[in-house]
């Protein structure tokens, strides 16, 4: 799940803008419309997922498709000699719905997977920090190592990058479906609400639930942050701090802080509550990326500094919206309804159209600049407003976006709401 989430975030955009020669408004558009194919699969996915679950009594099987990941991954960057421009975007944009549904398919029923445990609130926040720390592994991996591997630019390293990371992927989902199993058979399985539901009724029942609700509103606006964030770096190193080295270090700067950050924010959690230590956690995102406004004048140490507090935010914005989604669904089985399923498919797709909203609203800032696109990793010089667009999209933007995050969360009251045990 980390690679899938990272080098396509990270990778995506630039390898269309600066590879293929899409411009920025087609680029955007290409990682837009899967995530909204997206955003229309993952709630049927959780219901499907919760039909699944009362038959079989797990939700494994769906898990199985999603090992076909890894091919997907390395079909969507293997683009056929010689297409450039609008066919290269969408022969990447096929490829990327195919990789999403089938991503989906793992995602959907893994994260379910803690809310059908039987365990209880602060149990839950440990399961996923154990979680968030081997995804990060996954975050770090790929986020150091894809950027290192396609630094020239060309079609044949993105390929070779793809097909060795996408061997990865395979071996870890198989190694998650195992863990699953034997994780459901030690702590006990919660079964689904064995009455049928249609998908539209569990959206319903999810929407009206007003505590995930806002959580799920909250999430959007954090996902599309991070994720922003995410693809943001490729351009902020190479046209602000001047130098495409630094894409790796700036990701080893955002990512390995949370390796050690995630068990300091499950002790903060059991201190404060998971609701406040959300709250802190945006907090510090929003005054992290509003510092990096400044550019290029606070040195590129200071730069790499603040993106290491940006990576501790980001390991408590994840550890805590995560963990707070079988909260939600413990307090729903509470009043006599339980679609863990269900209430993971929205979130699951409320992540998908955060991770697509994200780099289109950054790519809109680049096209607005008139940031110029380029082929094969070429050199094409940039306009001031251009330049300034790279820099606003990465830091005012983000902090604004987190903000209103943060003023949704404040109403969040599942704290008060969740059972404790």
């Amino acid at each position: 799940m980390g690679v899938w989430v990272t080098v396509p975030g990270l990778l995506l955009l630039y390898f269309l803008t600066n590879t293929l020669g899409v411009s920025p408004f087609i680029a955007g558009l290409t990682l837009l419309v899967p995530k909204i194919v997206d955003a229309v699969v993952h709630p049927a996915f959780g219901s499907w997922s919760d039909r699944l679950a009362r038959r079989t009594g797990h939700r494994r099987g769906m898990m199985r498709w999603g090992l076909l990941l890894g091919v997907a991954m390395c079909a969507m960057f293997t683009v056929p000699g010689g297409m450039t421009g609008v066919w290269a975007a969408v022969w990447v944009g096929c490829w990327y719905v195919v990789g999403n549904l089938l991503f989906a398919s793992f995602q959907v029923p893994y994260l379910t997977t803690p809310s059908d445990l039987l365990v209880g609130y602060h149990e839950r926040t440990r399961v996923f920090m154990v979680r968030m720390v081997l995804l990060t592994v996954g975050l770090l991996v790929a986020g150091v190592v894809a950027p290192a591997m396609v630094a020239d630019g060309q079609r044949a390293s993105y390929v070779a990058m793809a097909a060795i990371l996408g061997v990865a992927m395979i071996v870890s989902g198989l190694v998650a479906i195992r863990g699953v199993r034997r994780l459901t058979e030690s702590c006990g399985f919660r079964m689904p609400d064995q009455r049928a539901h249609s998908t539209r009724a569990d959206l319903r029942v999810a929407w009206q639930d007003r505590d995930f609700r806002l959580l799920v509103l909250s999430y959007l606006f954090t996902g599309t942050t991070t994720h922003l964030v995410l693809a943001a770096v490729p351009f902020y190193a190479t046209y602000v701090l001047d130098d495409s080295g630094m894409i790796a270090v700036l990701m080893g700067a955002f990512l390995a802080p949370a390796v050690f950050a995630s068990p300091i924010w499950l002790r903060v959690s059991r201190r404060i509550g998971k609701q406040r230590g959300l709250l802190l956690s945006q907090l510090l995102f929003v005054l992290g990326t509003a510092t990096l406004v400044a550019g290029d004048r606070i040195g590129v140490a200071v730069s790499v500094a603040v993106v290491v507090v940006l990576g501790i935010a980001f390991a408590g914005l994840q550890l805590f919206a995560f963990s707070m989604v079988p909260d939600a669904v413990a307090a729903a089985e509470k009043r006599g309804s339980s679609r863990a399923g269900a209430y993971t498919g929205v979130w699951t797709a409320t992540e998908a159209v955060g991770t697509a909203i994200g780099p289109y609203v950054y790519s809109a800032a680049l096209a607005i600049g008139g940031f110029a696109a380029a082929v094969d990793g070429d050199t094409v010089a940039q306009s001031d407003s251009a330049l300034s667009a790279v820099l606003i999209g990465f830091t005012a933007v983000p902090a604004v976006l987190m903000l209103v995050a943060l003023l949704i969360q404040r109403r969040c009251g599942l704290d008060r709401t969740a059972p404790l045990a």
